[in-house]
């Protein structure tokens, strides 16, 4: 039988990021993770934002291209952009995280997960236990328990 709260889905093993950590090596933990975002912790390792796919892309681009709904008359090409931010390698993730983040208790139903995963169209959710990370559960990871219990349940 399926969990009946997320336990079950909490993947431990993902590491975590520090706000002062420089985006370069941020990015590394990313792509190492093979996961969409990381937690991002301070130095008292309470959890204060994410840092993924999408706040990467914002830290390389400049700010206006989030804003546009159609990018083809810029002309610049990606080594342009790279070269251009290339400062932004040692800047902190903390500058570039989303802090409007969402995490929940490890004891979050699955109802309660999925209107997470719902409402606010996020690809992971840290699960926290008095403001410290102790896990993350992923969209594709709830989706495929969600998945394996609609395709197990057939009569």
């Amino acid at each position: 039988m399926s969990p009946r709260t997320i336990t079950e889905l909490v993947r431990r093993d993902a590491p975590l990021l520090r706000d002062d950590m420089a985006l370069s090596d941020a990015v590394s933990a990313l792509l190492d993770s093979e996961l969409p975002a990381l937690p991002v912790v301070d130095a008292g390792d309470r959890l204060v934002g994410l840092f993924g796919e999408r706040e990467f892309m914002g830290a390389l681009f400049p700010g206006y291209v989030k804003e546009l709904s159609y990018a083809g008359f810029v002309p610049r090409s990606m080594e342009s952009v790279l070269e251009k931010r290339a400062s932004c390698r040692s800047e902190p993730v903390g500058k570039h995280m989303n802090t409007e983040h969402v995490d929940v208790p490890p004891d979050f139903a699955d109802v309660q997960l999925a209107e997470t995963f719902l409402h606010h169209r996020v690809l992971i959710v840290p699960v926290a236990e008095k403001g410290r990370v102790v896990g993350v559960i992923t969209r594709s990871d709830f989706f495929a328990a969600l998945a394996e219990r609609f395709l197990s349940s057939r009569t």
